[in-house]
């Protein structure tokens, strides 16, 4: 009979635990899309021996290893053949169109006609390969319903609407450019590059490309040319604990993406987009990641004013200040509680008219008073609570909201849920924190001395406080400054 600790036993544990990930990824090299795309992209000069394509259950689509990649080795090297451009819009059917109008079209409008064009073209365009196995629709906020974009925390609300609305207003300002290429289709330009065309392109490429500085052409707007769509190498998920090297190879002329890790066999391999926290995730790709250390609850205005005291005749003036001094923005909750930013954007509104000469040390991370810090810990444990209570409310809904639902709203659904319960989960680990603080009734000096090492974790702060420390104090109405 086999010892646990026994070679046999070992042997058998990791032949389950391989098993049961087995479970969880299915195999997509035979499917017939794929074959297509790795024999066109093998006749461009690339060959993806080493990467696989594989559904997994937490992140679908995505690449896994066959073999080991060491640390510091290439992921994958995708030739510049392989990449679409604006230089190869330009140099496309598309291009003297372009080259023509006046005033000149923005180097992502350009790069989202040549889609729509190229996917309306189908089996004949030289790219459809490609085109067939990107997503028909996406989950970032521009796709987002009004009663689901509703279900988003609120300091992202804002930004989803400004989202659709930036994208309404490409879709209107664009609308005699697309007639100008009438010439190139049968079909009415009003029927192909309509809304829902624009913004499946206009996703699909700021999801997807990678980033590569372009020379800016005479043929576009100023803005800056950034983009690469990077046939097979987006299928690459995101990972925030992952460390890459990626950026154009002059010298191989080869888009690379190298790991500063490793990968084992049989691994999902992973790149990183970026420290994004999940609401820019969400915001920017579409999608929430699990755990990411990156992430934080944000503390909007309309939030942090349920612990003030409207009787304070002084408030209109402390939100003034910090607005002008920009206090108001980034106040956030995190794994480790709040933020140094918010808990001094609390002490400055917590001040009685006698301690307004502190400001400066107050800035810097000091208490103020024991009474005023219990108020500090006691006013962002109830932004906490009610943050919590509206994620509470929000799960409810989205799971009332997901029973019946169709399979892209659904999808849309799950994204905003999976946003909330990572934002729950930060919440808890916050409450705790000020609970402690606040139970163990710590003296003001024992309390500054943990903000104060958040503090230095942020050294993007340092040059903003230096800046007010060579300003004049506030000026708050009925209050001489020393």
């Amino acid at each position: 009979m086999n010892k646990p600790g026994c070679r046999a036993g070992r042997r058998a544990r990791k032949k389950r635990r391989k098993k049961h990930e087995d479970e969880y990824k299915v195999t997509l090299t035979h499917e017939a899309q794929f074959v297509l795309l790795r024999r066109w992209l093998k006749q461009k000069g690339f060959s993806s021996q080493s990467l696989i394509p594989v559904s997994f259950h937490d992140t679908g689509r995505g690449l896994m290893t066959n073999q080991t990649i060491k640390a510091k080795n290439c992921v994958i090297s995708l030739p510049e053949k392989c990449l679409l451009t604006t230089e190869t819009v330009l140099k496309s059917y598309m291009g003297d169109y372009i080259k023509r109008w006046h005033p000149p079209v923005s180097p992502l409008l350009a790069l989202c006609c040549f889609l729509i064009a190229e996917r309306h073209r189908g089996d004949a365009s030289e790219w459809s390969p490609y085109i067939n196995i990107l997503p028909k629709t996406y989950t970032c906020p521009v796709y987002l319903s009004d009663d689901i974009i509703d279900l988003l925390p609120r300091s992202l609300q804002k930004k989803a609407t400004e989202q659709k609305e930036q994208f309404q207003e490409l879709y209107c300002s664009s609308l005699m450019f697309f007639r100008s290429l009438q010439p190139l289709f049968t079909q009415p330009t009003e029927e192909l590059f309509t809304q829902d065309a624009l913004r499946w392109a206009w996703c699909s490429i700021n999801t997807r490309t990678v980033y590569m500085e372009h020379d800016q052409s005479d043929y576009l707007s100023r803005e800056k040319d950034i983009y690469a769509l990077a046939p097979y190498l987006d299928l690459l998920n995101h990972c925030p604990n992952v460390q890459v090297e990626a950026g154009f190879n002059k010298q191989t002329r080869c888009y690379e993406v190298k790991s500063v890790q490793g990968c084992k066999k049989f691994q999902q391999a992973l790149i990183n987009y970026g420290p994004h926290d999940n609401n820019r995730l969400l915001l920017e790709y579409g999608f929430v990641a699990s755990g990411n250390p990156h992430s934080v609850v944000y503390v909007d205005i309309g939030t942090l004013k349920i612990c003030l005291d409207e009787k304070d005749k002084q408030l209109t003036q402390k939100l003034l200040y910090l607005r002008d001094n920009d206090f108001l923005r980034n106040l956030t909750f995190g794994m480790d509680g709040p933020s140094w930013r918010l808990m001094t954007a609390l002490r400055l509104l917590s001040l009685k008219p006698e301690q307004y000469s502190c400001w400066k040390s107050v800035l810097l991370g000091a208490a103020v008073s024991r009474e005023r810090e219990e108020w500090c810990i006691h006013s962002a444990l109830k932004l906490c609570n009610n943050l919590n209570d509206d994620n509470v409310k929000a799960l409810e809904r989205l799971s009332q909201l997901k029973q019946g639902a169709n399979l892209p709203r659904l999808e849309q659904l799950c994204v905003v849920e999976s946003l909330r319960q990572e934002e729950q989960r930060i919440l808890e680990h916050t409450r705790v924190v000020l609970q402690n603080l606040w139970g163990q009734n710590q003296k003001p000096h024992a309390v500054t001395a943990k903000i104060q090492t958040q503090a230095k974790s942020k050294q993007i702060l340092f040059s903003f406080v230096l800046k007010l420390l060579t300003e004049s104090p506030p000026k708050l109405q009925g209050v001489q400054n020393t």
